[in-house]
């Protein structure tokens, strides 16, 4: 059984500036020895614990998907002194992964559904992993229609900008971007996520939602699928902005009695709303 608290060897292959700001980069890591690439066993909806010798560590969302061969994808906003240094880190460096943590979406339940996915600005990262996934041509035929909804602030915040135009012109997929307020050369849509999905109109008809996002976007998106007619468990959500440790052993993660890192990151609204509301 692997060691928990051991982070696998990899190296940083590639990195991409994702935003305007430039404080969100993509990293694309190999692994350094075959037997841990064949041990990472992942879905979407996991994460995994980054480390940087002498920096520290920090859960970051996992955005490749398993369908995406020999290597892992992580977007990583640059906010301490880890991340920092990572951004800070050339092709080349060695770093630790610590993982697959938590639990995916979940994928049985969703074969057959159609799916709806719902995210806000940079917790786009995790979905990204699921629309990849949901589109993969073995993966396809498993599921009903695709729609998906994602916003930000403003053009310059958009994350995979090609990826995002691949999906925009597929047809296996209705894909909208939006954001929150007109900017000069934007032509797409404009209006905050809720509104946007309430004005899509989705059907919940034999569908399941994915949500992952700023807690306020959360806040408003909620009632307007509940309205929308989607169960409460059919409502899925991501916590991983909660994720500390990553296995259960400092306790900073949980809400009520549910350690996200162990039951989650992944829960239904059914089962939040017997929660505490800390997320």
């Amino acid at each position: 059984m692997k060691n928990p608290y051991l982070p696998m060897p990899v190296t940083i292959a590639d990195v991409t500036v994702e935003n305007d700001a430039r404080d969100i980069k993509t990293f694309r890591l190999t692994f350094d020895r075959e037997e841990d690439l064949a041990t990472f066993d992942y879905l979407p909806g996991q994460f995994a614990e980054l480390s940087l010798f002498g920096r520290g560590e920090s859960p970051i969302g996992i955005a490749s998907s398993p369908t995406e061969k020999g290597h892992l994808l992580f977007s990583v906003k640059r906010m301490g002194v880890m991340t920092s240094e990572l951004h800070a880190s050339p092709t080349g460096t060695k770093m630790g992964v610590r993982g697959p943590l938590g639990h995916p979406f979940p994928w049985e339940r969703l074969e057959g559904k159609n799916i709806l996915i719902v995210s806000g600005g940079f917790a786009f990262t995790t979905l990204r992993s699921a629309i990849t996934y949901l589109l993969d041509p073995a993966n396809r035929s498993r599921f009903g229609t695709i729609t998906a909804v994602y916003g930000v602030r403003e053009p310059g915040e958009l994350l995979y900008k090609p990826a995002l135009q691949q999906w925009e012109a597929s047809k296996d997929i209705a894909f909208t971007t939006t954001i929150d307020r007109p900017k000069e050369g934007w032509n797409g849509r404009v209006g905050l996520v809720p509104v946007v999905v309430k004005e899509i109109g989705p059907d919940a008809e034999n569908a399941i939602a994915l949500v992952c996002g700023p807690p306020i976007m959360i806040k408003f998106t909620i009632p307007v699928l509940v309205e929308l007619g989607f169960a409460k468990e059919d409502i899925v959500l991501s916590l991983e902005n909660r994720m500390k440790c990553g296995i259960g052993k400092c306790g900073r993660c949980n809400v009520g009695s549910q350690y996200v890192c162990l039951h989650g990151p992944v829960f239904t609204w059914a089962q939040l709303e017997k929660l505490p509301a800390e997320y």
